[in-house]
């Protein structure tokens, strides 16, 4: 072979790789060090949540719902609860909505900043990964004031919230508020003006308008394209309709759009100090009155149990469109509940933004979509054959022992 010849291979990164942060398994195809084609594989985590959920009652339901992610555990019990509020007509208390509206924008401040630390873990920088880190600490000890837990935080409640904030406990999120207004613009300074940054982000893992739209790439992937598309703005739920959001793009910093990983990272950023804002905004407007449509559970299950409807809700998750649906036929548990994770949509991307990248820019290239495959990675499918009874299972236990002694023996013999 020539030198001024190129070699074609193909390299499988993943299920298990140092920069992949969960499962999955993307298979590039390369000529020399530029990417040529892609290819992805989901699946290698299955946990059975939509199937556990349909034997279960809506109140329990909720806190499986909580666990489909670590970090969208505000996101998936909002959806949940609303697809159930839905599909039973309940209302939802104007304070209850408001309160939603906070904890689910302090999930979107931690998972952006969790986002930011890891997009410098790709890029080499760890220094900034354990200070953005740092930095994300404010805001987790601040959802642990208020809820009692840092990350599973079961503070959402069907028809309502579980817990009220009071007005002893706004000073301390004030407090944060500032906290954050000051360290924001060193992060700003750190992403958006480090020449090295703009280097490895700049022009790289571009996805243009028109492949987001014909992709039907959503959240803060699809804004960073020109996509104005954000569901608090387009079909708010909660208290978001009197906040009236608007989706961010990187226009609003720049005049400019390229669809890169830089645009990326600035719309996380610009969403981060969005979400403060709103915060404070729902401080200052929040109403008085009840936090919750029926506190006594016991009520609320059989209410729940007399529901023959279906329901749907979309929320915007920090990464996107999320959407649950829920059918009830008047049973203890739903008939059909089924989830869409916005990285389901976003994985589509991977072949387009990979593309003519070098094999080196393939880490934070898939990192900048902010990939959270344990929100796609829910179901499992069993053919009714490969289900095993306790009558089976015992059947092929004495197989496999008695295999197993045979075994032995055969060997003891040989000896």
């Amino acid at each position: 072979m020539r030198l001024s010849e190129k070699k074609k291979c193909s390299i499988a990164i993943g299920p298990i790789h140092p920069a992949l942060k969960e499962p999955i398994q993307i298979e590039v195809k390369i000529e020399g060090e530029k990417v040529t084609d892609v290819d992805f594989a989901l699946g290698h985590v299955h946990r059975g949540i939509e199937w556990i959920g349909l034997r279960r009652n809506p109140l329990q339901i909720l806190y499986l719902a909580e666990r489909v992610c670590g970090i969208c555990n505000i996101s998936h019990p909002l959806a949940f609860c609303t697809a159930i509020e839905n599909a039973a007509n309940i209302k939802v208390p104007e304070r209850a909505e408001y309160l939603r509206v906070i904890y689910a924008e302090l999930e979107r401040i931690h998972s952006h900043l969790l986002f930011l630390g890891v997009a410098a873990h790709e890029l080499g920088f760890d220094s900034i990964l354990h200070y953005t880190w740092l930095v994300r600490e404010k805001v987790l000890d601040i959802i642990e004031y208020l809820t009692g837990n840092r990350i599973t935080k079961a503070v959402l409640m069907i028809g309502g919230v579980r817990r009220d904030i009071t007005k002893e406990q706004i000073p301390k999120i004030k407090e944060m508020l500032k906290y954050y207004e000051k360290v924001y613009k060193k992060l700003c300074n750190i992403f958006l003006d480090d020449p090295t940054i703009k280097l490895r982000t700049r022009d790289i893992g571009v996805l243009t308008k028109e492949q987001a739209l014909k992709l039907c790439i959503v959240g803060p992937t699809a804004r960073a394209s020109g996509i104005k598309k954000d569901i608090r703005q387009d079909f708010p739920y909660a208290a978001y309709a009197d906040l009236k959001i608007e989706a961010i793009t990187p226009a609003t910093l720049l005049n400019e759009i390229r669809g890169d990983v830089f645009d990326r990272v600035i719309v996380r950023l610009l969403e981060v100090k969005q979400s403060m804002d709103i915060i404070k905004r729902c401080l200052k407007e929040m109403p008085e009155g009840p936090i919750t449509h029926e506190p006594v559970l016991q009520k609320l299950l059989v209410e729940l149990k007399q529901v023959a409807n279906e329901g749907i809700a979309l929320v915007e998750a920090p990464r996107g469109e999320l959407i649950h649906y829920i059918r009830m036929e008047s049973s203890e548990a739903p008939v059909a509940w089924k989830i869409r994770a916005p990285t389901y949509a976003n994985m589509h991307a991977i072949p387009a933004i990979l593309k003519d990248c070098q094999l080196a820019d393939v880490p934070i290239v898939v990192a900048s979509i902010d990939p959270c495959i344990s929100c796609t990675n829910r179901a499992i499918i069993a053919d009714k054959n490969t289900v095993l009874n306790q009558e089976k299972l015992h059947e092929l236990s004495v197989k496999k022992t008695l295999a197993l002694i045979n075994d032995k023996a055969k060997g003891e013999g040989n000896d």
